[in-house]
């Protein structure tokens, strides 16, 4: 590989041996930020939810937080390919940091007329912002400093950060707020953002792309996010109301015509948010649809394996959390390995092949759990796929990376991520909305004719049912017989659960072997090595 000895990169943007550790320094401290806010809040939700009194309205500050940083992916990506990409990931790492500090300080600003739960929803919108510029540009960055057939093993180490954090993220938001405060959950971010906006300052070089038009695409702007916002809404009320409510469907009517006069602007503009050229391309089409696939069966597993350990096998919300541990290094273990076989050999064909075949063996493996399920198969099952899941998720970015013309290079590495995005979000509106219907209908049809709807009424949520168990069987007790019955509609539930769940499971099978045809159908591109540096100076330090 031919590199000019003074640069320690081989790709359009050299650096420096120094450089290039201050900069992946601050990439993995950035991307460390995004990934493990997804789930240290989460842990502290309990007490934030009680102290700001906003029990009613803390599903919206996850909405929100989804909503912009699902619509900021592309739009700042393809910013970032108008005009550089640093001051736009710096501005990301900035307005995130900031973010973090006011959602902490949520409730003790003085704003009259907003309460602090609705602060905190506000101050997280504006945090997924941050995020949507992070992870939408980090990628691309990748990309602009290493050639492809470097880019599989640097995109698995980051990959591995991201997994990592997933698997420390709750207990150590867990550990904050018990030792601190809630607060201390979004205040930590600060420290470790400043250290992150310095190295990238400092070492990465603001590169000015040429000889090309910068118009903005306002029209694509307005046109997606009037289509998203609606969409996404949608998807996340579905759950609870229902696809046949008039809200729900009226968004999707809405978010339908948005996001089609969005196809229409962008086909007409000088300069695409998204271009649709880019999908003539068959690697870059199939990569966006493997990623949407993925994403749907990916949050299928995620979000229902703890349902099924809590529900079925009746482990605490702590235990399920932690049995979750192994399929997450597994899947960090098969990030690296992946990115190391690509950088080895130069192929990824082979391994989104037998990735998505490992992911439709464990899905398959967890469609036959049962009653009777111990927690080892529970852990195989989950090993299995995360190993999958762990060796695809870097391949699809590093395909239309090497597909994608390099003055398009941001708006086609953030496509993977708006595609995974959307698709996680539609699968576990759809996965859930199917789970509820089956379960509750399963459990009607076993539930004894003679008693009260009140009594009944807990088991409309299996999970709910999990926390409030003590409860139910204190108020079953005070009545003859009461303890057998409740023993009755706890084995209904078990049975109508793991039916439902069961199902979810087979259609994420089925998803998978979508994705494995799709991996078939794809054709391979060699990796480029060490690119040419340009003719005239493109950055300047």
């Amino acid at each position: 590989m031919e590199s000019h000895p003074l640069y320690a990169t081989s790709g359009h943007v050299r650096l420096t041996q120094e450089q290039l550790y201050a900069t992946l320094a601050g990439l993995m401290l950035s991307l460390l930020l995004a990934a493990i806010d997804q789930t240290i809040v989460g842990t502290a939700m309990p007490r934030i939810i009680t102290q700001l009194n906003g029990f009613d309205r803390y599903p919206w500050v996850t909405t929100a937080y989804l909503l912009t940083s699902t619509i900021a992916v592309p739009v700042f990506a393809k910013l970032s390919d108008l005009y550089g990409r640093k001051m736009f990931f710096l501005g990301g790492c900035l307005l995130f940091t900031l973010a973090s500090v006011l959602c902490g300080a949520a409730g003790q600003i003085p704003i009259p007329g907003v309460d602090g739960m609705n602060q905190l929803i506000v101050f997280r919108g504006i945090q997924g912002i941050g995020a949507g510029m992070i992870v939408g540009l980090l990628f691309a960055i990748i990309g602009d400093i290493f050639s492809p057939i470097e880019r599989g093993k640097y995109q698995g180490f980051f990959a591995a950060v991201w997994g990592m954090a997933s698997i420390f993220g709750p207990t150590l938001g867990g550990w904050i707020t018990d030792s601190f405060s809630w607060r201390w959950t979004f205040y930590v971010n600060l420290p470790v953002g400043i250290v992150a906006v310095a190295a990238i300052w400092w070492a990465f070089p603001d590169f000015h792309p040429q000889g090309i038009n910068r118009v903005i695409d306002w029209a694509g702007v307005i046109t997606l996010t009037a289509g998203l916002v609606p969409l996404l809404l949608a998807l996340t009320w579905v759950a609870e109301h229902g696809w046949s409510a008039p809200r729900v469907y009226g968004l999707l009517i809405g978010a339908a015509a948005m996001l089609s006069a969005f196809v229409w602007v962008e086909s007409r503009a000088i300069e695409p948010l998204l271009p649709l050229d880019l999908f003539r391309n068959p690697i870059i089409a199939l990569s966006s649809i493997a990623m949407f696939v993925l994403g749907m069966g990916m949050f299928g597993v995620i979000v229902y394996v703890p349902l099924f350990m809590q529900g079925v096998m009746d482990v605490s919300a702590t235990r399920s959390g932690t049995l979750l541990t192994p399929m997450m290094m597994a899947a960090v273990a098969g990030s690296i390995f992946a990115g190391q076989y690509t950088t080895r050999v130069g192929r990824y064909k082979p391994l989104g092949i037998g990735g998505a075949v490992l992911v439709l063996i464990g899905m398959a493996l967890l469609a036959l759990m049962n009653t009777q399920t111990t927690n080892f198969e529970v852990v195989r099952n989950m090993v299995i796929v995360g190993v999958g899941l762990g060796v695809m998720q870097p391949i699809y970015t590093l395909a239309v990376q090497n597909a994608a013309p390099r003055a398009q290079m941001g708006a086609a590495t953030a496509s993977t991520q708006f595609f995974r995005s959307i698709g996680s979000t539609v699968g576990v509106a759809v996965f859930g909305s199917v789970m509820l219907s089956l379960y509750r209908q399963g459990f009607a049809a076993a539930a004894p004719r003679n008693l009260p709807a009140i009594a009944l009424k807990p088991f409309d949520n299996p999970l709910l049912l999990v926390q409030i168990r003590p409860q139910l069987e204190e108020a079953f007790a005070q009545y003859p017989g009461g303890a057998a019955v409740l023993a009755k509609l706890v084995d209904n539930m078990h049975q109508a659960l793991v039916h439902s769940l069961q199902v979810i499971f087979w259609v994420g099978t089925a998803v998978m072997v979508v994705t494995v045809v799709l991996n078939l159908a794809m054709k391979e591109l060699p990796l480029r090595g060490s690119e040419a540096a340009p003719s005239t100076p493109e950055f300047v330090e």
